[in-house]
This record gives structure tokens, C-alpha cells and sequence, in this order.
């Protein structure tokens, strides 16, 4: 089996859109690049997100391996110029309160994590173990198909996934969740 790790990206800055990461951003994806280094990626893969595909950066730049892009890690949702705040927020509540519903844009929950478990699914095949930079709504998603929302932590539905936490699949199976023990 192919071990992947899911990599949430790093603090990004607060704006809408498709921010950058932070100073601290920075940080912790130089970090987090500097563990995997030591774990023999064997590639890299990003969101088309900008927070991620500088995160990638720092992890393919370590590692000495080129960013591969791949739309199927995008979020669920993300907050556009053309939308109030307050309508993305409800969006994104429903999406966790209910799996199925369809946001104004974006992915219903449970297609998010249909999307991302294929890419994963497409990827088995890539030597050695996979740096995969994506997003934290999406990340829950898919463990919630992979293990249900009785195994999650509520912290992680409410509040998401920390900057720079890896969650480690073996395949399929969840061998670790949002683990930020890298950063230490």
C-alpha cells in the first residue's frame, strides 16, 4: 500500500480569495518539508490553492521533487470576492451539519470526500510514500467516509484541521490524524 501524507496547509493569511501564508506560515511549512525529508517522499502533490502550492513548495524544494497539481485536492468550498462572509459561514456549517448538502458553491461534504478518496485512490500507484497538500474541510470529509464522525474529534468538525497538522493513511486505512508533532 501507498502511505500518504495528508498535509493541511500552512497559516495563511486572512483574506478572501486565494491567500498566501503567513510569515508563521512559512515557518511551519519549512518544518513540516524538513520531517517529511526524513520519511523518503517519493512525490508531491498539491491543491491549485496558492496556501497550498506554497506549502508544496517548501516540501518539494526539501525533498528535491517537483509539485504536482491536482484540482481533485481543492477545498470544498472557499470564500470568493462575489460572496458575504456571512453566506460562505452558513454554507460551510450546513456542509458539516448535513454531508449532503450543496453549498451556493463548492462541494457538498460528502462529494468533497468522494473526490478527494479517488485522487488518493489514482495516486496508490506513485513510488514511495506521498506528500498530498490539501485543505483541512476536505481532509475531515474524507475521514468522515473513511471512518464516520463517531471517530473524529469534535474539535476537528468545528473547528478544523490545525496549520500544518499531517494525517498518515496507509491506503485507505487512517493511521494517524492531524498530527502536529512535527512541529514541536
Amino acid at each position: 500500500m501507498t502511505i500518504f501524507y495528508l498535509v493541511q496547509h500552512a497559516e495563511k493569511e486572512r483574506q478572501l480569495g486565494d491567500p498566501g501564508l503567513t510569515v508563521l506560515g512559512c515557518q511551519q511549512a519549512a518544518r513540516t518539508a524538513k520531517w517529511l525529508q526524513h520519511v523518503g517522499i517519493g512525490a508531491v502533490f498539491s491543491s491549485p490553492l496558492r496556501r497550498a502550492r506554497e506549502t508544496a513548495a517548501f516540501i518539494a524544494d526539501s525533498c528535491r521533487l517537483p509539485v504536482q497539481e491536482d484540482a481533485r485536492l481543492r477545498e470544498r468550498m472557499n470564500w470568493g470576492d462575489d460572496e458575504p462572509i456571512a453566506n460562505f459561514l452558513a454554507d460551510w456549517a450546513a456542509t458539516v451539519r448535513d454531508r449532503d448538502f450543496v453549498p451556493r458553491s463548492g462541494d457538498s461534504s460528502r462529494r468533497a470526500g468522494a473526490r478527494l478518496l479517488a485522487c488518493l485512490t489514482d495516486l496508490a500507484g506513485d513510488p514511495g510514500p506521498v506528500a498530498v497538500v490539501t485543505h483541512g474541510g476536505v481532509t475531515v470529509d474524507l475521514l468522515r467516509t473513511l471512518v464516520g464522525d463517531e471517530v473524529l474529534p469534535d474539535s476537528l468538525l468545528h473547528d478544523g484541521v490545525p496549520s500544518c497538522a499531517i494525517t498518515t493513511l496507509d491506503g485507505t486505512a487512517v493511521v494517524d490524524i492531524a498530527s502536529q508533532a512535527h512541529l514541536q
